[in-house]
């Protein structure tokens, strides 16, 4: 069986190749945001599923759903996905673009997993602290998870802070052999 991310990679960076070749990165951000919540849509997996509708029928679909909102250029790349039965790999290739994209830029996508939410102030100090510690932008999403019990947990690509309360007391509990 061939892995979700392998096959999404070529068309992400295809996709990446035109918007730098043509400068338009948020227009194809933008593009690909829309195909992925179509796609995630609850109706759509049936309807590609449903082996009585035609892969043309749900390219229509998606391009009546879309109307004006795509260029000719877009329509061509959804026809591509969805003559290769590709339609339902849209997010992996709009998060796969957006890495590379990111990259592009010098912008590190972090991750913040807090017990609870943070104020714009302490975002804007964390994301401070994180462009001085790594050296480049960081765009930082945050979301809460009420596990940690206190403290946050930053990823930025390979790279993992754990400053949480359970990993704390973890390490504590390890320390004393319980």
């Amino acid at each position: 069986m061939t892995d979700s991310s392998s096959i999404a990679r070529p068309y992400a960076q295809a996709v990446f190749d035109l918007a730098k070749e043509s400068g338009r990165f948020e227009h194809w951000s933008q593009c690909l945001d829309l195909l992925s919540e179509i796609v995630n849509h609850p109706d759509f997996g049936p309807l590609v599923g449903d082996p009585r509708i035609t892969r043309q029928q749900v390219l229509d679909v998606v391009l009546e759903i879309t109307g004006d909102r795509l260029e000719d250029e877009d329509r061509n790349f959804v026809r591509i996905l969805s003559h290769y039965r590709r339609l339902s790999a849209l997010p992996l290739i709009a998060r796969q673009y957006e890495s590379l994209r990111a990259e592009h830029e010098g912008i590190v996508e972090a991750q913040l997993e807090v017990a609870y939410d943070l104020d714009e102030q302490q975002q804007a100090n964390l994301t401070d602290a994180l462009q001085q510690r790594l050296g480049r932008k960081v765009r930082l999403s945050s979301r809460v998870n009420e596990e940690l019990i206190g403290g946050a947990v930053v990823r930025a690509g390979d790279w993992v802070i754990d400053g949480s309360i359970r990993a704390r007391l973890n390490k504590l509990s390890s320390s004393l052999g319980v």
